[in-house]
């Protein structure tokens, strides 16, 4: 585990945000079930991403969910659309991914500290 550790530099370099999901569709271009969204970071602007999360939600039920998401990563091309920012969830025993959800409700662009 030593090997994995970082510096409190290192993670303060992580910028993990609040966002609120405006849009959810299947994304049929990907070889794994996916979901193409676009998400509201509020100051930030609106970023497009993908998340593998069909095993526990329909895009219906996304609408209007805040979720954490990771924004300062460089963009990376998956099947036809650059994705912007890294979704946040937890790995459950069938590799179903929950999302990482605010207790409460939050201004879209609060930082995670």
């Amino acid at each position: 585990m030593e090997e994995n550790k970082l510096t409190w530099e290192e993670f303060t370099k992580v910028e993990m945000r609040i966002g609120t999901i405006e849009s959810a569709e299947i994304f049929k271009e990907v070889k794994n079930p996916a979901y193409k969204m676009i998400i509201d970071f509020g100051p930030l602007g609106k970023r497009k991403t993908s998340a593998q999360i069909t095993a526990l939600y329909q895009p219906e039920d996304l609408i209007g969910k805040q979720i954490v998401a990771v924004v300062n990563f460089p963009p990376k091309q998956i099947a036809n659309i650059m994705s912007e920012c890294l979704v946040l969830g937890a790995l459950g025993e069938n590799k179903d991914v929950t999302l990482i959800e605010p207790g409460l409700k939050l201004k879209n662009g609060a930082r995670i500290a």
